[in-house]
Order: structure tokens, then C-alpha cells, then sequence
């Protein structure tokens, strides 16, 4: 069998060079607003607009997959990514580039749509997680490059808007002349939002709160690390770090979250993760020192979503997987889309290091929430299993429904009892004394009738007494009918 990689080397090479020009843009655009002096909320509102645009791409993704087909959509969806990418170039009104933001969140969520549905359509079930695995791997790099390209413009001119502009066109290549089977139209997803929330609510809470660290820190990073002093090259080089760790660590949890339980294993990571942020935020530290701890960052941070996706999927049946996925992607969107908003809000108040501090206050709701489900969980198992009936019952017996049962409590009046006993026996003397009676007449009768047969016929032989016990008697075995005519 071919290897996952070979296979499928005309998508993994489009996710590439697409989430390399994607990583690249919105590292840019951060550290363009900062240096410019743009007050946080507008950064943290580019990037809410961006995750928008994701929520709403999936339903415009579902509608042209449907009517024009995979490449043809990709196609579409990346013309319209790379415009507006090189709008930015054009003009600095920020109420336009809020727009294009939107754009672009739109068009990369059909390109996602259509490069995920693409490679769950045509994996093997015996290589999915092969191919999923290394479609992760490879968005991790495209991300960590982007980060490493910004590094070598340290003035932030127009040139990373051109590469952006070229990455988005040559992501076009390799899935337009791939020689893969196209891929059936989408089916629209049905959303259960509230009947998920009743059903898997810590995977979801997690999910939201995942969502608005993400976003926020994709969003904010950057201008908080300029904001303490560090020069372009740096700032790239704490975002490159904070993604490596992400793509490192998706592995290693994975197997970790199969040996503990993993509602226990989110509740630790979004204690360890509170910790970390909160030295990030109130700790002054080094470049180095802050290097190893945003790198502990991305291990936490990173790995909530799969851990909860994970956590969703085995408690649901197989046949509302789909419907689940639609509600994980919007649950995330929602966080992505409100957490930048709310983080720049703060930081545009009380200084750059709320960025952290609202992580961590995230963090600590997202571990009150976990404990009280889990509690309440736990509470409501041990009730129904007080409820249910025991394997071994008592069996009521003879004695039990029995008047000497009385006799055997301490309770009752031993006078009582012997007056019900005795009263249960008359009643029983009378019923058998008239059944002897019955029984003797019978008797009686049948001598009488047998004496008067035998007289009348004492030629007959008595057969029955040769026969075999069990042998028909004659009367009973019917010949043979003849054909009908």
C-alpha cells in the first residue's frame, strides 16, 4: 500500500504553501498596526473578524462545493484570498482591512472545507489517521514557516504582502493538476448545538475557551511581544516557537490521553496552562526564559481542542459524528470570534499584559466548569446506581405470607398470633373435611356404575390390559382416502 504522503502529495503540497502564506499574513498585520500605533481593540477586531469569516465560509463553502465541485471552488476561493490580501497594500483605512478580513477567514475556510472533505472522501479507513496526521504536520509547518519568512523582513514593508499574494497563487498548482479522483459533493451538516451542550458539555466548554486562547493569541502575540521590546526577527521567533510546540506535543498527548482519563487530563492541562500564562504575564522575564515558556504554552494550549474533540467523539454514537463535527467548528469559531474582542478590550485598558492575564482567567473558568460537570457527573452516576435493583433479591417464600411469620417478630402480641393461626386452621379443617366427603361419594358411584357394566359385558376380553401403555387405540387411526377424481 502507498504511503499516506505519496498519495496524497498534490493536497498536503496545497495545504502548505496556502497556511504558509496564511501564517505569514496574519503575523504581518499585527505587527504593521502595532508599529503604527493602532489601539489593540482594532488588532484584536481583524483577527475576531478573520474567525467570523470561518463560521460564515462554512456555510458558503457547503453551497459551491455542491454546485461547481472541489477544484473549482478552490480555485475561486483562493483568487478571492489573494486579492484581498493584496488589498492591504492599497489602502490603510482600518475599517476596509476589517472587511478584508472577513474575506480572507470566507475564502480559507472553503479551501479548508475543500481540502479536508477531499482527504476524508478518499483516505483508506486503514491509513486515516496516517493522512490526518500528516495533514496536522504539515499545517504546523506551513504556520512555523510563515512565522521564519516574516523574520527576514524586519522592516515590514510590501514585500511580505507579495509573498503572501504568491503563496496564495501557487497553492492553486498542485491541487488543479492532481490526477486524484474528484471527490462527491458536500452534504449540508445538521447543527445540534443544545442537544451537545446536555450531552458532551465539558468538551464544549473546552472547545469555546480553546477557541478564544487561540484566536487571541494568533491575534495579540505579536503586538504583545513588541510591546516588551522585542525587535521583528524576535517577535517571529516567539511565534515560530509557541507553533512548534503546538505541532510536538499533538502526539505525545494523544498517546497520554489514551492511558488517563481525558476529562482529567484537560482538567490538568488548564491548571498547568492558568500557571503558565500567569508568569508570562506578571513575571518580567528574558528572551530565553521567555522562549521556554511560551514553548510550554503551545504544549497546553495547542492540545485542549483534540483532547476535547477526542473527549466529544467517545461519548456520542456513531451516526451523530457528523453533526457534532458542525458543532465543534462553530463552537470554536464562536470562541476565535469573541476572544480577540474581549483580550484587546482589556488590553487596550490596562496594558499589554492582560493578553495573559485574560488567558488566565479563561483557564481558570474553563477548570471551575470541568470540576462542577465532573462533579455533578459523578453525584448523578452514584444516584442511579443507588436506584437500581440489587442482582439478589429476597424471595417472599411460604413462610413470609404465612401467619407464623407473626410469630417470629417480637413486635406482635403472641395472643394475636395464635388467634390468627387458629383462625386459619378451621376454616382450612372445614374445606378438607367436605373434600373426603366429595371424594368418598364419588367413589362410591363409580363401583355402582363398573358393578352393572360388568354384568352386560362379561364375553368382552379386556385388550387394554395387553396392549402397550402408549399404543393408539384404533378408533383414532383414519385409512388412507383415495385420489379425487
Amino acid at each position: 500500500m502507498p504511503s499516506p504522503f505519496r498519495s496524497f502529495s498534490s493536497l498536503f503540497s496545497t495545504t502548505l504553501i496556502m497556511v504558509l502564506g496564511a501564517g505569514l499574513l496574519t503575523t504581518y498585520l499585527a505587527l504593521s498596526l502595532a508599529r503604527d500605533g493602532v489601539e489593540q481593540l482594532w488588532i484584536g477586531g481583524m483577527m475576531s473578524a478573520y474567525y467570523f469569516g470561518l463560521v460564515a465560509g462554512s456555510k458558503v463553502g457547503h453551497r459551491l462545493i455542491a454546485r461547481v465541485g472541489h477544484i473549482r471552488t478552490f480555485v475561486a476561493s483562493a483568487s478571492i484570498v489573494t486579492a484581498s490580501a493584496l488589498c492591504h497594500a492599497l489602502t490603510d483605512t482600518l475599517e476596509i482591512w476589517l472587511l478584508l478580513r472577513l474575506l480572507v477567514g470566507t475564502g480559507m475556510m472553503c479551501q479548508y472545507m475543500v481540502l479536508e472533505s477531499w482527504l476524508n472522501e478518499q483516505a483508506d479507513s486503514s491509513q486515516r489517521g496516517s493522512v490526518f496526521a500528516g495533514y496536522m504536520i504539515v499545517s504546523y509547518l506551513g504556520m512555523v514557516g510563515g512565522q521564519t519568512l516574516l523574520s527576514f523582513f524586519p522592516q515590514l514593508g510590501i514585500e511580505p504582502l507579495l509573498l503572501v499574494g504568491i503563496c496564495y497563487a501557487l497553492c492553486i498548482v498542485p491541487i488543479a493538476l492532481t490526477r486524484r479522483i474528484h471527490p462527491q459533493p458536500l452534504h449540508p451538516a445538521p447543527l445540534k448545538i443544545m442537544a451537545f451542550w446536555r450531552k458532551v458539555p465539558q468538551s464544549l466548554t473546552t472547545i469555546l475557551i480553546a477557541g478564544g486562547i487561540s484566536g487571541s493569541f494568533y491575534g495579540l502575540a505579536p503586538a504583545f511581544a513588541a510591546g516588551i521590546g522585542l525587535s521583528n526577527s524576535e517577535v517571529a521567533s516567539f511565534m515560530s516557537a509557541t507553533i512548534l510546540a503546538g505541532l510536538l506535543a499533538q502526539w505525545p498527548m494523544g498517546k497520554l490521553s489514551d492511558r488517563i482519563p481525558r476529562s482529567r487530563l484537560v482538567r490538568v492541562n488548564s491548571a498547568l496552562l492558568g500557571l503558565i500564562v500567569l508568569v508570562i504575564a506578571l513575571v518580567p522575564l528574558n528572551t530565553l526564559l521567555l522562549l521556554a515558556a511560551t514553548f510550554c504554552f503551545g504544549i497546553l494550549a495547542f492540545t485542549l481542542y483534540p483532547l476535547a474533540t477526542a473527549m466529544a467523539n467517545q461519548r456520542i454514537e456513531q451516526s451523530e459524528r457528523v453533526a457534532l463535527s458542525a458543532t465543534i467548528l462553530l463552537t470554536f469559531g464562536i470562541g476565535a470570534t469573541l476572544g480577540p474582542l474581549v483580550a484587546s478590550f482589556s488590553m487596550q485598558l490596562f496594558g499589554n499584559s492582560m493578553l495573559y492575564l485574560y488567558m488566565a482567567v479563561c483557564c481558570v473558568i474553563l477548570f471551575l466548569r470541568l470540576a462542577r460537570v465532573n462533579y455533578n457527573q459523578k453525584v448523578a452516576t452514584r444516584l442511579l446506581s443507588e436506584q437500581q435493583p440489587s442482582d439478589y433479591q429476597l424471595a417472599s417464600g411460604d413462610l413470609v405470607s404465612s401467619p407464623l411469620a407473626a410469630a417470629l417478630d417480637p413486635r406482635v402480641d403472641e395472643e394475636l398470633v395464635q388467634q390468627q393461626m387458629r383462625d386459619d386452621v378451621e376454616p382450612r379443617a372445614e374445606q378438607n373435611t367436605t373434600a373426603n366427603e366429595a371424594t368418598a361419594e364419588g367413589v362410591a358411584q363409580s363401583e355402582v356404575a363398573s358393578e352393572q357394566t360388568g354384568q352386560h359385558n362379561n364375553f368382552v376380553p379386556n385388550i387394554q390390559e395387553d396392549a402397550p401403555p402408549f399404543a393408539p387405540s384404533d378408533s383414532l387411526i383414519e385409512p388412507e382416502s383415495p385420489p379425487k377424481p
